[in-house]
This record gives C-alpha cells, structure tokens and sequence, in this order.
C-alpha cells in the first residue's frame, strides 16, 4: 500500500467520529459561523474540489454505508501534490476558526472500499476483530 495522509478533528464530535477536514470547513459553514467572506470561499474552495477530484460515492455508492462499512473514512495518497496543497488552504480556515485538526500517516488504513488516483477510502480495523495484540 501506498503512503497515506488524512487531516481530522483533533477530537471526537458528538457522534463519537472523527470528521475530515471538508466535513469540519462544511460543518462550520452549516452552523452559520462563518463570515460572509469565508462563506464565498468555501462555496468557491468546494466547487473547484469538485471539479478537479471524482467523488467516491459517484461509482462506489455504499463505500461510507454505515452499515457495510462502518467508519469509511477518506485518505489522500501522499502522491497526490495537487489535492494536498489544496488541502493545505482548508487547514488554514480551519485555524482562523480556531477548529483542532490532526495529520495521521499510515499505509494500512484497513478494509480499502474505494481507490482512485488521489484517494482511499477505508474501514479501519476495530480492536476486537483486526488488532492482534
């Protein structure tokens, strides 16, 4: 498995999970805490994401079911310069809206659902079927 790079809240929201970083920039803008400015710059940001990048769920509709796939969660290959810069201005309204974030590293994210040319998405291992110690 390639190397790869996910960016998620610094701690559990009230679901118990650990949102990505678009999930945390949307999850501001859906409360209404954003200025009238950071809104364009979302809405801006999540278009030209859009455009540039396939959405997982367009040909692999249950890769987050909760039910078959029980905390999916998305990682960027670390080969993918492009999405990761982008990225990077994501982090950084984050940090004006003072929202903690983490960078976790791994090439083992677990049951793989979903593989393109810039990201994976996968079920991690629980510790009672996938961790051996």
């Amino acid at each position: 498995m390639v190397s790869l790079i996910r960016f998620q809240s610094a701690v559990a929201n009230r679901l118990g999970t650990f949102p990505g970083v678009f999930a945390m920039a949307n999850g501001l803008a859906r409360a209404g805490r954003l200025s009238a400015a950071d809104v364009a710059w979302l809405r801006a940001a999540n278009d030209r994401a859009t455009a540039a990048y396939p959405d997982p769920t367009a040909s692999t509709p249950d890769c987050y079911d909760p039910g078959r796939n029980p905390g999916a969660r998305a990682w960027f290959k670390a080969s993918a310069k492009d999405l990761l810069t982008m990225t990077a201005d994501y982090l950084t309204f984050l940090d004006r809206y003072h929202v903690g974030w983490v960078e976790l590293r791994t090439s083992t994210p677990g049951r793989i659902t979903y593989e393109d040319t810039v990201q994976v998405i996968a079920v991690p291992p629980t510790h009672q079927r996938d961790w051996p110690l």
